[in-house]
């Protein structure tokens, strides 16, 4: 049986939540360390790992530099001009910081990229008993944003076809992406209106029984993943306050 999407996202909320509560370069680099041999296990490809790890690595060390440069000065200055001041303290909180983006963003968005939205979805209304038309409501939502790109590359093209938009220069491309922004606009309205009276007449909002295509099971693979984090969450956070990083 595979593991329950809602253990998945439970088990990646408490060790980001761990590392919320503690800054400390030591904690952070114990759960990227934990994250990095766990990777293997959700089987990604080499192109997968590359546009996952990516925008992750320029994310954190673009921060890294700019709160080493303007951080706050502590300890031994090593290089001060006008407003950058490089010091001890900015460089630990450079690293603190970049090592726990990289660890935040990899627990999620390795843990999210695996998760299916639907299985999510008869998760959190069936084992938490959540509000079915919101969580199915908003399950629809996330499924029509796969359509946007299509949808704006339709308008441009239909726009193109139609003589409108053409010219160079920064006022006449603000003028058709402004145009072709609210023809979306328009389009996903209407697109939403359609599904919302397709999902009423499909009774989403009728009482009584509901019955599920799929019925979601918690079972005890569910309980170690959600344990296994709950004691690395716990780890970091031991690791923080020795490290004397508590605290945000």
């Amino acid at each position: 049986m595979p593991v329950n999407p809602l253990a998945k996202f439970l088990a990646a909320t408490v060790v980001s939540l761990s590392l919320v509560l503690t800054l400390s370069p030591q904690a952070a680099g114990f759960v990227l360390v934990v994250d990095l041999i766990a990777l293997p296990f959700f089987r990604f490809s080499a192109r997968g790992l590359v546009r996952i790890l990516v925008p992750l690595a320029v994310m954190a060390a673009l921060t890294a530099l700019t709160t080493a440069l303007y951080g706050r000065p502590s300890g031994t200055v090593f290089a001060q001009w006008g407003l950058i001041v490089i010091s001890q303290g900015s460089i630990e909180l450079a690293l603190a910081i970049g090592l726990r983006i990289l660890a935040i963003g990899l627990a999620g968005v390795v843990v999210v990229a695996r998760i299916d939205a639907t299985d999510l979805a008869d998760s959190l209304t069936q084992l938490w008993r959540m509000p079915r038309r919101f969580v199915l409501g908003t399950l629809a939502a996330f499924r029509l944003l796969s359509l946007f790109l299509d949808d704006w590359r339709t308008l441009e093209m239909a726009r193109r076809a139609r003589g409108l938009g053409s010219g160079r220069g920064p006022i006449v491309a603000i003028s058709r992406w402004s145009g072709q922004a609210f023809a979306l606009l328009v389009l996903s309205i209407r697109r939403g209106s359609t599904l919302a009276l397709a999902m009423e007449a499909r009774g989403i909002n009728a009482p009584g029984p509901f019955s599920y295509a799929r019925t979601a099971h918690w079972s005890a693979r569910d309980w170690i993943l959600v344990g296994g984090a709950s004691f690395i969450a716990v780890a970091a956070l031991i690791i923080g306050i020795a490290s004397g990083g508590a605290g945000v």
